[in-house]
């Protein structure tokens, strides 16, 4: 869903929003996007990233702490399909992913720290539907996140 501006939620629920302060590029084919927040909390392992994309709920945005790490990717092209067939908001990952332009052309969000071409470790080592903290604010499974050009916001609830 698209049909609303972070700044116009600001405007009308600051008291309630909470305000990534990370700084995230848009890799997506979709720039605009919300909805109930997935977690998963990896370091350099996709394995759990991919298990959670193939069954969190459709219209659900997937938030991966990879703890900021720049050394390999958690998300290419194929995840990216899992994601778009699944029909999933987008996903927003505190690390890296590949395959840019194969994403950009999907119609998914993908916000995430920077690209890498190396792929990750397949160990299965995380955590999943955890509370995350990264870019000032807690990452709370069935939150919502609402995120598009100007930024992302949380909420404890739906606005739009």
């Amino acid at each position: 869903m698209s049909n609303f501006k972070t700044a116009d939620l600001c405007d009308e629920y600051s008291e309630e929003l909470k305000i990534c302060e990370l700084v995230l590029k848009s890799y997506g084919g979709v720039r605009s996007f919300s909805g109930k927040i997935a977690t998963v909390r990896v370091f350099e392992d996709n394995v759990l990233v991919k298990e959670a994309l193939q069954t969190i709920e459709e219209g659900s945005v997937l938030v991966v702490d990879g703890a900021g790490s720049r050394k390999c990717a958690l998300m290419g092209d194929m995840l990216g399909e899992i994601a778009q067939e699944r029909k999933l908001a987008g996903v927003i990952i505190n690390s890296c992913v590949r395959d840019s332009a194969e994403l950009g052309k999907m119609n998914i969000g993908v916000l995430a720290i920077g690209t890498n071409p190396l792929k990750s470790v397949k160990r299965g080592q995380g955590d999943r539907n955890v509370t995350l903290s990264f870019g000032g604010i807690e990452w709370v499974p069935g939150h919502y996140a609402y995120c598009d050009e100007d930024g992302v916001v949380v909420c404890s609830r739906a606005l739009v």
